[in-house]
């Protein structure tokens, strides 16, 4: 898959969850995947979108603690 394309999807699928929030983690694990095409093409993250990914693993990880 074209970079560009990837980039399409991912910002997409943020728009998404901005517009679908009860949606948030089938979502998550969707951009998730996204990055992690990026990551096997050998190329780094975009600062943001590898900021977003780990604002929303903390969020997940404190839901399923309770917090």
């Amino acid at each position: 898959m074209q970079l560009d394309e990837l980039q399409a999807e991912i910002s997409l699928l943020l728009t998404q969850m901005e517009d679908q929030p009860e949606n948030r983690r089938e979502l998550y694990v969707q951009i998730h995947g996204k990055l992690n095409e990026l990551r096997a093409m050998g190329l780094p993250l975009p600062g943001d979108l590898a900021r977003v990914e780990r604002e929303l693993e903390n969020d997940f990880c404190a839901e399923s603690q309770g917090r």
